[in-house]
């Protein structure tokens, strides 16, 4: 049902899926897309040390972010169970004690990153130049994040109640609302102050307070599954054993996030010894590669939707079609959108590098050796998608540290002295095929399926405080 609730139990799981999908890929482009306006907009008004300073502030709020989005991900799971078992009761304790914690990490985080601030970036070795800019950028992104633990929430959890548009609608809103008020602030246009690169974190403060506000007036006026009112606010105020729960499975999932950023930021190590024309090859390959994996990402997020709410209603029988399906569309989009961008990559590639570059033909060989791994790696994330949904976090942590550092970043060090620089690009498959082996013998092997999320929830919950 487009813009509502879902049950995602009955029907058929195809085109339930692919509905489902659909809207959380348009917002990860979306999100994407924003990311890249607002770059333009500071580098145009503010240039390249402002550039700089956003960049390194960027790599302190991921990690923030991974606790924030992995703690959402547990609720969002723990919500689609309760939901599959027709347990609104259940899916709103579950909101009431992730709101809580979210709420509790957001605000210890800002505190702190608002007092350490200049400490962490000098120890990322922000440049001299770049640090007050980004010290300055950087507090004021620490101030907007309750509102985003919350929408990011909202946003998680109604997708676990099978609605993946409002999430979307309220994406684009915070988007035009970001992207639109950006040079206003930066560069004081009209009754806007001028408040150079502080003024492009107090557009993303507030797009993403309005996001948060509307979602919660449309959750409310729509008296949906996810909404606290009466007695249920005291939901807001769960047991420690609940609390726990959420946060080691949202923790584990964050860590996920950061196992990732720490391979690719290896990776980059590694590029960087091959020179400056290399590096800007790769670089330029890697922003090819980010739209590349939106599909799989989609698929990922709407399996584990799925299967959530299809393990609380007990319909074990229905989790090999939504895998399968998935991995499906996984091929399909990612196989065609890997092929298109292989028969243009000259001109793409030329949009970032310039017509005459000689990065290009790097660029071009990097992405010829290394695009088609994705169809694995986005295998691996569908499946993956489907073993999480269940709550099970450590042997996908696991499984991503053997693929990436030992098969991936092994093989890239390991085979240098036959294929050179090339044993790089040959990695990306070699870690991809197996981390998607090991998962699907994982999947397979089926121990993931013991004992649902929503049941430990429930121990949880009647445990002594």
């Amino acid at each position: 049902m487009a813009g509502g609730r879902q049950d995602l139990t009955q029907g058929p799981i195809a085109s339930t899926l692919l509905l489902f999908a659909i809207p959380t890929l348009a917002a990860n482009v979306l999100q994407s897309l924003n990311a890249s306006i607002n770059t333009v907009w500071i580098g145009r008004f503010l240039g390249e040390r402002a550039l700089a300073a956003t960049a390194n502030a960027s790599n302190i709020l991921f990690l923030i972010f991974s606790a924030l989005f992995g703690c959402s991900m547990a609720a969002m799971i723990l919500v689609g169970q309760h939901m599959g078992r027709r347990d609104v009761d259940g899916a709103r304790r579950a909101v009431g004690a992730a709101a809580t914690l979210l709420l509790g990490i957001s605000f210890v985080m800002m505190a702190i990153g608002i007092g350490l601030t200049d400490k962490l970036l000098h120890l990322l070795g922000t440049p001299a130049d770049a640090a007050p800019l980004a010290s300055a950028y950087l507090k004021m992104m620490f101030w907007s994040l309750p509102f985003s633990a919350i929408m990011v929430l909202l946003m998680m959890t109604l997708r676990g109640i099978g609605d993946a548009m409002t999430p979307l609608w309220f994406m684009i809103v915070g988007i035009v609302l970001d992207a639109g008020l950006n040079p206003f602030f930066i560069a004081g246009i009209g009754p806007f102050p001028e408040m150079g690169i502080v003024g492009s974190a107090v557009a993303t403060l507030i797009a993403n307070g309005v996001s948060m506000v509307g979602m919660l007036a449309v959750v409310y006026w729509r008296d949906l599954p996810i909404r606290l009112r009466g007695r249920e606010l005291a939901y807001l105020l769960p047991g420690p054993a609940l609390i726990r729960l959420i946060f080691g499975k949202g923790m584990m999932m964050g860590l996920q996030m950061f196992v990732l950023t720490a391979a690719a930021l290896v990776m980059v190590g590694l590029v960087n010894q091959a020179g400056v024309i290399v590096t800007a090859a790769y670089g330029v390959a890697f922003q090819l590669w980010n739209y590349i994996q939106m599909p799989s990402m989609a698929v990922a997020s709407a399996v584990s939707a799925m299967a959530a709410q299809n393990i609380g209603a007990g319909r074990w029988d229905r989790l090999g079609s939504i895998t399968n399906i998935g991995l499906l569309y996984n091929f399909l989009m990612t196989g065609v959108l890997i092929a298109l961008l292989t028969l243009v990559d000259d001109h793409v590639l030329g949009l970032f590098l310039g017509a005459g570059s000689p990065a290009i033909g790097v660029a071009e060989r990097i992405h010829l050796l290394a695009s088609w791994s994705f169809l694995f790696s986005g295998a691996t994330m569908v499946m993956l998608g489907t073993i999480r949904a269940n709550g099970v976090v450590l042997m996908p942590l696991i499984i991503m540290i053997v693929g990436l550092f030992a098969c991936r970043l092994g093989f890239a060090l390991f085979a240098q002295p036959w294929l050179h620089f090339d044993a790089l690009w040959w990695a990306f498959p070699v870690g991809s095929m197996a981390s998607a082996a090991l998962t699907w013998a994982y999947y397979r092997q089926g121990g993931w399926k013991k004992t649902s999320l929503v049941e430990q929830a429930e121990r949880a919950e009647h445990a002594p405080a």
